[in-house]
C-alpha cells in the first residue's frame, strides 16, 4: 500500500532530477495531470520546509540543496554504507561489470547503491530500482536467509511472470532453485528477468542488515564467467567482513 501524499511529493523530486530545470506550477500539474491544487499544496509544503524556491519570481520551482545535505547527513552517519562502497568500486573495476547491494523490500529486492564500470556497453542499474524478489541473482540470494516457513509464504503471495526465457514460474521451482544455489555456493540468473541480463549474487548480513552483493552484465560476457566471478565476490565478501570485525 502506498500513501499517495507522499508518492506525490517523491514523484516532484524524481522529475526535477530529470528535468535538471526550474518548472512552473503550470508545467508540473501538466506533467502529472493532478489537479492545480494538489500540486500547488505539495509545491508549498516543499517551500516551507526549505526543500524547495522560486529562483526568480515567476521563474518556477526548483529544488534545493537541503535534499543534498539531508541525504549526506544520512549517508555520512553510516560507517557500513562506506565500506560497502568501496567493496562494490573494487568489485566493479575487478570484474567490468555492474555491482549491487540491494536489500528487501517485500515481494521485490531494491537496489539501493550500484557501481556501474566504465565499459560502454553495460547493466544500467540505479538506485532505487525494485526487481521482483523471486526473479534473479539477488532476490534469491536474499530469500536464502528466510527460513523455509518464511520464504514460502513469500513465494505464495508472489505472482508469476515469464520475463525472459529463464524466468521460474513457480514457488516451487524458486524453492528448488535456492536449494541448489546454496549447494553450489552463489546465486546466479541467466535470462530470466531482464532477456540479455547475467548477474551472480552472494547473501551478506552485517550488523541484522540482510543484504545481497551482486555483480550483473550481459551474458555475452559475464555468462560463461560465474563461477569465477562467485569467486571474486566471496573474496571481497570475506575481505569486508574480516574488516569489520
Amino acid at each position: 500500500m502506498t500513501v499517495r501524499q507522499i508518492e506525490n511529493a517523491l514523484s516532484v523530486i524524481e522529475f526535477f532530477a530529470e528535468r535538471g530545470t526550474p518548472a512552473s506550477l503550470a508545467e508540473i500539474q501538466s506533467h502529472f495531470g493532478w489537479p492545480r491544487s494538489s500540486t500547488y499544496n505539495i509545491l508549498s509544503t516543499l517551500v516551507e520546509r526549505g526543500y524547495m524556491h522560486e529562483p526568480a519570481r515567476r521563474g518556477g520551482y526548483y529544488p534545493t540543496r537541503r535534499w543534498f545535505e539531508t541525504a549526506r547527513a544520512l549517508v555520512g552517519a553510516d560507517p557500513i554504507d562506506a565500506k560497502l562502497a568501496a567493496m562494490l568500486a573494487a568489485l566493479a573495476d575487478e570484474t567490468g561489470e555492474t555491482a549491487i547491494i540491494a536489500v528487501p523490500g517485500g515481494r521485490h529486492a531494491i537496489y539501493v547503491n550500484v557501481i556501474e564500470p566504465e565499459t560502454p556497453l553495460r547493466y544500467a542499474a540505479r538506485v532505487g530500482m525494485r526487481v521482483p524478489i523471486h526473479a534473479g541473482a539477488s532476490g534469491r540470494a536474499l530469500l536464502s536467509r528466510l527460513s523455509e516457513a518464511e520464504r514460502r509464504r513469500t513465494l505464495s503471495a508472489i505472482r508469476y511472470v515469464q520475463y525472459g526465457e529463464g524466468a521460474l514460474t513457480s514457488p516451487d521451482a524458486v524453492e528448488q532453485e535456492i536449494i541448489a544455489s546454496s549447494q553450489r555456493g552463489w546465486f546466479q540468473s541467466l535470462h530470466e528477468y531482464d532477456a540479455d541480463l547475467a548477474a551472480i549474487a552472494l547473501p551478506l548480513v552485517i550488523e541484522n542488515r540482510r543484504m545481497a552483493v551482486t555483480v550483473a552484465g550481459p551474458v555475452s560476457r559475464l555468462g560463461a564467467r560465474c563461477g569465477d566471478v562467485a569467486g571474486i565476490l566471496a573474496r571481497h565478501i570475506a575481505n569486508l567482513s574480516e574488516a569489520d570485525a
